[in-house]
C-alpha cells in the first residue's frame, strides 16, 4: 500500500531503524484502509488510535523516537502520558479522512480492521463494500453484491489479475453483440449480464487487491462507455430474423435509444461543468432516479422481460420511450438547477456536508 505511494524503505519488526529522518509503524496484525495511506505519510508526531477499541495501530514520528513508538504501539491501550511525553497527539481514522469517497459516491468512514477480533470473512466483506459504488443502478447496488463478493475472494486467492476480468468482460460484450445482431436475444442476454457482472468484479478486485492501473481504468471505462450503442443497434438488426414482422416504429425507437444515450452523457458533463459535482447527487431524488435511469442495466432488464416474453421488438420500443421519460427528467432537474442558482441559491450536492467537496 505505502510502496505504491513511492515509499521505498519498508523494513519489517525486528530492523534496524534508520539513523534519521522520520518513521511510520503500523502494526502488521490489523488492516488498514489504503485511504488512510496518504495521510499518515503527510503528517508527523501523530499516534493513530483504532476505532472503538481506542488501541494504538500506528504511528508517525522522528527515527529518534522509533524505539518508544514501537513500545507505545505494543501495548492494548494507549498510554496518554507516554504519547505526550513522547511530543505526539492521538488521532483517529476519521480525522484523517473523510467519510464520503467521491470516486465511489458511497460513505464508508476510513477503517482499521483487528485481525484479533474479526475474522478473515468478515475482515473482506468489509474491505469489499468499502470499494462498492453507493451512487449506481437497482442491479449493481442490489443483486450483484453477494455473488460479486464470491467471485472477487475467488479470483484474488487465485492471482486472477484485474485486467484479466476486464478481458472476459469484453469478450462478454463481441459475444453478446453478435448474438444480439442474428438475432439469438435471450442467449445473447446471457452474454450481456454476464458482462455486467464481469464489470463489477473488475474494479472490486483492483480496489481490494490494490492492483489497479492506469491501463486497467482505461481498458474497463472505455469498455462501458462505447459498447452500449453496438448492444441497441445489434438488437435493432436482429428484429429482421424475427419470424414475424417487427412492429412499426421499430427503428425510430433505435434511433431514440442511440440518441438518448448520447444525450444523457450530455445532460451529466453539463451538470458537472455548471455546478462541478455530478448531477446524480445533487439532491435524494437524483441519487434514486440513477437506480432506474435509463441506462445499460436498467435497459437490459426491459430488453430481458420482453424477450422473455418472446416480442424483442416490443422491447426496444419499451426501452425508447423509458428513454425519453428519464432525459426529460433530468432536462427538468438541469433546469431547476439553473433557475435556483439564478434566484441566488446555491446549487450544492446533499452529500457535501460529509466530505463530498473534499
Amino acid at each position: 500500500m505505502f510502496g505504491r505511494l513511492g515509499i521505498s524503505d519498508i523494513r519489517a519488526d525486528g530492523e534496524p531503524w534508520p539513523d534519521q529522518g522520520r518513521v511510520l509503524l503500523l502494526r502488521a496484525d490489523h488492516v488498514f484502509d489504503d485511504a488512510l495511506a496518504r495521510p499518515l505519510i503527510a503528517r508527523e508526531d501523530i499516534v493513530l488510535l483504532a476505532p472503538g477499541s481506542g488501541r494504538p495501530v500506528a504511528a508517525s514520528a522522528g527515527a529518534d523516537k522509533a524505539d518508544a513508538v514501537r513500545a507505545l504501539l505494543s501495548q492494548e491501550t494507549c498510554d496518554k502520558d507516554a504519547v505526550a511525553t513522547l511530543g505526539l497527539r492521538t488521532v483517529t481514522p476519521d480525522s484523517l479522512g473523510v467519510s464520503y469517497r467521491k470516486n465511489l459516491r458511497n460513505f464508508v468512514p476510513p477503517y482499521v480492521l483487528s485481525m484479533a477480533n474479526m475474522d478473515v470473512a468478515a475482515i473482506e466483506r468489509h474491505m469489499f463494500m468499502a470499494s462498492y459504488k453507493g451512487l449506481t443502478d437497482i442491479v449493481t447496488k442490489y443483486v450483484w453484491p453477494a455473488p460479486a463478493l464470491v467471485a472477487t475472494r475467488w479470483c484474488a486467492a487465485r492471482g486472477i489479475s484485474p485486467n484479466a476480468v476486464t478481458l472476459a468482460s469484453f469478450l462478454c460484450v463481441v459475444a453478446a453483440t453478435l448474438l444480439f445482431w442474428f438475432g439469438w436475444f435471450v442467449t445473447g442476454l446471457m452474454f450481456a449480464w454476464a458482462m455486467c457482472f464481469l464489470d463489477t468484479v473488475d474494479g472490486k478486485l483492483a480496489r481490494v487487491t490494490l492492483t489497479s492501473s492506469k491501463w486497467g481504468n482505461v481498458f474497463d471505462h472505455g469498455t462501458d462507455l462505447i459498447h452500449p450503442p453496438f448492444w441497441w443497434f445489434a438488437w435493432y438488426w436482429g428484429l429482421g430474423t424475427l419470424p414475424f414482422a417487427p412492429l412499426p416504429g421499430a427503428e425510430t425507437a433505435m434511433w431514440i435509444v442511440l440518441a438518448g444515450y448520447v444525450l444523457g452523457r450530455v445532460e451529466e458533463g453539463i451538470f458537472l461543468w455548471a455546478f462541478k459535482f455530478e448531477m446524480f447527487t445533487w439532491r435524494p431524488i437524483d441519487a434514486a432516479s440513477r437506480l432506474i435511469t435509463a441506462r445499460r442495466n436498467p435497459n437490459l432488464i426491459i430488453l430481458s422481460a420482453f424477450a422473455l416474453a418472446g416480442r424483442p421488438d416490443a422491447g426496444l420500443i419499451a426501452v425508447a420511450i423509458w428513454t425519453v421519460l428519464c432525459i426529460g427528467f433530468h432536462a427538468v432537474r438541469i433546469a431547476q438547477a439553473f433557475a435556483q442558482r439564478a434566484r441566488g441559491r446555491p446549487v450544492a450536492s446533499y452529500l457535501a456536508g460529509s466530505g463530498a467537496a473534499a
